[in-house]
C-alpha cells in the first residue's frame, strides 16, 4: 500500500452515515493550519467509503463544506492540495472516493453506486459538528457525474453543485447515441485495476491503439475485444450487455421527472470541443425541461474535455482560441460558492443563464435559454445538384425527391472513416469516404452559428440497421475546413434511445437527430457551410453490420452482403444562427 506523506492518520471503520455522532479523530500534522482526517464512512448497505476531511485548526465554528466525489485517487499530493484550497477559501474540504477505491475494500464498479453512496456521504457530513449543515460540490468529468448522481435523491444539506464537463453514463460514454466507443475500454483498467490508479495500463496508449486495430483486422465480434487483449474486462462486458439506454443506465443519475425536484442553484461549465459534451448538456436540457424555473447557469467556450476544467488552453486541436475565451475555472467556482454561501456577488461572467464565447469575435454573449441562442434557422436540403465534385446544400425542398446511392463493404478493412472528432479543428481537405458532402452557396453576410444543429435523414437501406454520422463545417474562402459540430448515431435508436426499433429493409425511413454538439462561431461573408453524411466504419467504435442482431456479437461473416444506402434528397439539416441585423420581411 502506498504511504501517505502528509500526515499520520487514523482508520475510522465504524463511522455510520446515519448516526448523529461521528467517531472520527483528528490526525496531527505539522502543516498548520490544516487539520487532516482520514475517515471511512459506512453506507446504508454496509459498504465503506474512503474520504479525507481537511479543516482549519484556527476555526472552531461550523462552516460550509465543499465536497468532491471522485473515482480518481491521486496519492501524489494533488487531492490534498485541492482540499487545502477549499480551506484557504474559508470552507471545509472533503474528498470522498468511489466505493472500492483507496481504503474501501468493496469491489470497484464505476458509476453503479455513486448515487446512493454520495447521498450517504452528504448525510454523514451534514451531521458532523464542524459542518453548518450546508454542502456544495464541484469537479469535472467523473466528478461532474457524481454531483448529478447525488441529486437523483436530493439531500436537504446539498445546496449547490458546480459540474464541469459532467459525464452521463450511457449517454456520452461508454456509448454515444447507442454506439459503443472505445476510450472507456482502456479507462476501465485505469480506474478499476487497483484502489488507486493503474497508471501503467492507463498510460499505455500504444497498446490500446494496437488492440483496436487487431480487433478491426481480425473481423471478430466486438465483444471479443478483451479476449484479443488477453485481459478480461468485466466492466466492458457488462456495459456492452446494455446497448439501450435502459434501467441500468437510468438509475445512475437523474432521469426524466427526477429532474423536477432539483431546486438548488447549478453552475455548469463545458466546451465546444469536449468529446462528451452531449453528456454535460443532457443534464442542462433535462433540468430545464422538467423544471423550467431552475436556477441553472452554463459557461461554455472553445474548450476540450480537460481544457474546460482548467479554464481553457490557448490552443485546442490546432485552433488558436480568442484571448478573451480563457477563464479561471477555479476562481469562478469559489466566487460561485461565495455567492451561494456568503451572500457574495455572482460571478461577473454570468450575465444570464447561458453564457458563451463566440469564436472569432473575442467576445462573450449570453442568453436566457438555449433556444435564445439563435434568432433564425437555416433549413438546408441534401440536394443532388452538383457543385464542383460534391453537391449543393439547397435552401429549397426538392419538388421531386431523388437519392444518392452508396454501397459499403464492411469486409474491406482498408477503407474507413473517422471524421467526427475534430482533430485538427482546421484542415485543408474534405473527407470523401463512405458518404457525401453538401455545400451551401457563399454567405452574403456574416452570421453566427449558434447552438446545436438538428435534422432528419430520409434513408432506405437493404439491411435492418446501420450507424451514421453527420458533420458540420465552415468552409472558408481559402478552402480551409473548420469543424463546427457533429453527431454519431445508430439508426435503430434514432427515435428512442431506450428501445431498439429495427429498420425495414428497402423501405424509406425517417431518422431524426438532435443530439449534436453545441457551438458558437462567427462565420464570415463569403464562407460556406458544408454537411458531410456518412456510414460510421472505423476501428474506434463498434461496427454495425446491419443484421439486426446484437451489434457486439456481429462478425465479418455478417458482411457477405454489402450495405446499400439511399440518402434521399428530402433529408435536411437545420442550422441555428444569430443575425445581429434581421432582414425585414418583404
Amino acid at each position: 500500500m502506498k504511504s501517505v506523506l502528509y500526515t499520520v492518520f487514523f482508520f475510522l471503520v465504524g463511522c455510520n452515515t446515519f448516526s448523529s455522532k461521528g467517531d472520527s479523530s483528528p490526525a496531527k500534522t505539522p502543516e498548520e493550519p490544516y487539520l487532516i482526517e482520514d475517515v471511512l464512512i459506512k453506507t446504508r448497505d454496509g459498504a465503506k467509503i474512503s474520504a479525507i476531511v481537511v479543516r482549519n485548526t484556527n476555526i472552531v465554528t461550523p462552516k460550509p463544506v465543499v465536497l468532491q466525489s471522485t473515482i480518481y485517487v491521486r496519492d501524489n499530493g494533488r487531492d490534498l492540495q485541492s482540499l487545502k484550497e477549499s480551506v484557504d477559501e474559508g470552507y471545509i474540504g472533503v474528498m470522498a472516493y468511489t466505493r472500492g477505491k483507496r481504503y474501501s475494500t468493496e469491489e470497484i464498479w464505476p458509476y453503479e453506486y455513486d448515487a446512493n453512496d454520495t447521498y450517504d456521504v452528504i448525510d454523514w457530513i451534514s451531521k458532523q459538528n464542524w459542518c453548518d449543515g450546508r454542502i456544495g460540490m464541484f469537479g469535472g468529468s467523473y466528478n461532474g457525474f457524481t454531483q448529478w448522481a447525488a441529486t437523483k435523491t436530493l439531500h436537504p444539506a446539498l445546496k449547490t453543485i458546480v459540474p464541469y464537463v459532467a459525464n452521463r453514463p450511457g449517454m456520452g460514454l461508454p456509448m454515444e447515441n447507442n454506439v459503443f466507443i472505445n476510450p472507456n475500454y482502456e479507462w476501465a483498467f485505469y480506474v478499476g485495476n487497483n484502489r488507486y490508479l493503474d497508471t501503467i495500463a492507463g498510460n499505455d496508449r500504444q497498446r490500446s491503439r494496437d488492440l483496436q486495430f487487431k480487433w478491426w483486422e481480425s473481423g471478430t465480434a466486438y465483444k471479443t475485444m478483451d479476449s484479443i487483449d488477453k485481459r478480461p474486462n468485466k466492466w466492458f462486458q457488462k456495459w456492452i450487455s446494455h446497448p439501450s439506454f435502459d434501467r441500468y443506465w437510468q438509475t445512475m443519475a437523474p432521469y426524466q421527472k427526477e429532474f423536477s425536484q432539483i431546486d438548488i442553484p447549478v453552475l455548469s461549465i463545458d466546451g465546444y470541443y469536449n468529446d462528451s459534451q452531449n453528456s454535460g448538456l443532457y443534464y442542462l436540457r433535462e433540468h430545464y425541461k422538467y423544471n423550467p424555473k431552475a436556477e441553472h447557469y452554463l459557461i461554455i467556450g472553445p474548450y476540450s474535455h480537460f481544457g474546460a476544467q482548467r479554464g481553457g488552453f490557448p490552443e485546442v486541436n490546432g485552433y488558436k482560441v480568442d484571448p478573451n475565451a480563457l477563464i479561471d475555472t477555479k476562481e469562478i467556482t469559489y466566487q460561485w460558492f461565495d455567492y451561494i454561501f456568503n451572500n457574495g456577488k455572482k460571478p461577473k461572467i454570468l450575465k444570464d443563464r447561458i453564457n458563451y464565447q463566440v469564436m472569432g469575435t473575442d467576445e462573450w454573449r449570453s442568453a436566457a435559454t438555449l433556444d435564445g441562442l439563435h434568432n433564425e434557422s437555416l433549413k438546408l436540403y441534401l440536394s443532388k445538384e452538383p457543385v464542383e465534385d460534391i453537391y449543393l446544400l439547397h435552401p429549397q425542398k426538392p419538388l421531386k425527391p431523388t437519392f444518392h446511392y452508396q454501397e459499403v463493404d464492411f469486409s474491406d478493412r482498408a477503407i474507413w472513416n473517422n471524421d467526427y472528432y475534430p482533430a485538427p479543428i482546421e484542415r485543408d481537405y474534405r473527407d470523401m469516404r463512405n458518404g457525401f458532402n453538401f455545400i451551401s452557396e457563399p454567405l452574403t453576410e456574416s452570421i453566427i452559428v449558434n447552438g446545436s444543429f438538428l435534422g432528419e435523414l430520409q434513408v432506405s437501406i437493404n439491411k435492418k440497421d446501420f450507424d451514421y454520422g453527420v458533420t458540420l463545417y465552415e468552409v472558408l474562402p481559402d478552402d480551409t475546413y473548420f469543424s463546427l459540430s457533429y453527431i454519431v448515431g445508430r439508426a435503430s435508436y434514432a427515435k428512442d434511445i431506450t428501445k431498439r426499433s429495427l429498420l425495414r429493409p428497402n423501405e424509406k425511413e425517417t431518422l431524426p437527430f438532435t443530439n449534436t454538439h453545441l457551438v458558437s462561431k462567427k462565420v464570415h461573408q463569403g464562407s460556406r457551410l458544408m454537411v458531410y453524411v456518412n456510414v460510421n466504419k472505423n476501428p474506434f467504435s463498434e461496427l454495425n453490420y446491419g443484421t439486426g442482431k446484437l451489434v457486439s456479437e456481429e462478425t465479418i461473416k455478417d458482411a457477405k452482403t454489402p450495405l446499400t444506402v439511399k440518402w434521399h434528397t428530402d433529408s435536411f439539416v437545420e442550422i441555428p444562427i444569430w443575425r445581429d441585423t434581421i432582414p425585414k420581411k418583404q
